[in-house]
């Protein structure tokens, strides 16, 4: 499918901005079927010269931390100003149906309705990493229907759900006043992925702890050794019902990605996670392949058996595989 053909036909709806459009063109990448596949792979190569422009941001935070109230003051915020935001929220899947168990749409109605913004609910399904398999190219295609803020909401956070920052501009990791126990809820491993630290619930009864909160934030980062050379990452408070700290938080990500393509980052970061998207998916085409392949498939069967039998080390029998590959 060329990009001509792209902008001739259906899809040219697509870079047109259309959201039906874009809806059916993820479905489209998130299908299984191989005759889908090839249709993605086409769609996708013909328009990827019109993605790469937008602003790409990872939320994440603790359940409870507020990520969907956040995300729809935030985006009528910034379509206010006049910005097209793509939102794809990935809940956690039931084991049954595979299906999303929250719904986005139903926590972000007010968003869901403007006409400058896109919501896109996707199972997780068994992919770690708090995205869904196929979150790539989504933003590839939100980017190709014109959104220039797309925004990826995690399912959670943890030393698991970290797969976000491998695949944004920015991780924005949002936290919530506890206790005086605050520092115990993340784990160091997601504070170091942080570009921006956003304490919620900065209103009422919740204020002067979410003040506390955002000092003792502010003196553990320091411990830490920021991302980029200079560029610490910040700690700010915000309200998300009272929509305090909201234009200040957007300021802050657009004066930090301005930062990061001045000094040359930000293309070495899209470089270096074009290139771990690469090698990510070569291990899971070799493994559909494998599976795919009665011969290879049933030779795996019996490797994977001896290691569950505890006859067999998984790295002896992933080396047998592999030659049983070559032979072929």
């Amino acid at each position: 499918m060329t990009e001509r053909a792209v902008k001739n036909g259906a899809d040219g709806a697509l870079l047109g901005g259309d959201r039906r459009a874009l809806a059916r063109a993820i479905t489209l990448v998130e299908s299984t079927k191989p005759a889908d596949r090839e249709k993605a792979e086409s769609l996708l190569a013909a328009v990827l010269p019109h993605a790469g422009r937008a602003i790409r941001l990872g939320i994440s935070g603790a359940p409870g931390a507020g990520k969907s109230t956040f995300i729809e003051a935030f985006g009528t915020y910034l379509t206010g100003q006049g910005h097209k935001v793509a939102v794809l929220a990935v809940d956690p899947s039931s084991r049954r149906s595979g299906g999303s168990i929250l719904g986005d749409k139903t926590r972000m109605e007010k968003l869901a309705r403007d006409p400058n913004a896109f919501i896109r609910p996707s199972p997780a399904g068994t992919t770690l990493g708090g995205v869904a398999r196929r979150t790539r190219e989504a933003m590839l295609l939100a980017e190709a229907a014109g959104f220039d803020v797309v925004i990826v909401e995690t399912v959670g956070v943890g030393q698991s759900e970290t797969a976000a920052s491998e695949m944004v501009d920015l991780f924005v990791l949002l936290l919530a006043p506890g206790g005086g126990d605050d520092l115990q809820g993340i784990k160091r491993g997601v504070m170091e992925l942080a570009d921006l630290a956003l304490v919620t619930k900065s209103d009422g009864d919740l204020k002067a702890a979410a003040t506390r909160a955002a000092a003792d934030y502010r003196n553990a980062l320091r411990l830490m050794r920021p991302k980029y050379p200079g560029l610490p990452p910040e700690v700010m408070q915000i309200s998300s019902v009272e929509g305090s700290g909201i234009a200040e938080a957007w300021a802050a990500m657009k004066g930090l990605h301005d930062k990061l393509i001045k000094h040359g980052h930000l293309k070495r970061l899209r470089q270096e996670q074009a290139r771990r998207w690469f090698w990510s998916e070569l291990q899971t085409v070799l493994s559909e392949q494998i599976l795919g392949s009665e011969r290879l498939g049933k030779e795996a069967k019996k490797l994977e058996a001896a290691v569950v039998a505890g006859t067999s080390l998984p790295y002896t029998a992933a080396r047998a595989l592999f030659r049983h590959i070559l032979a072929a």
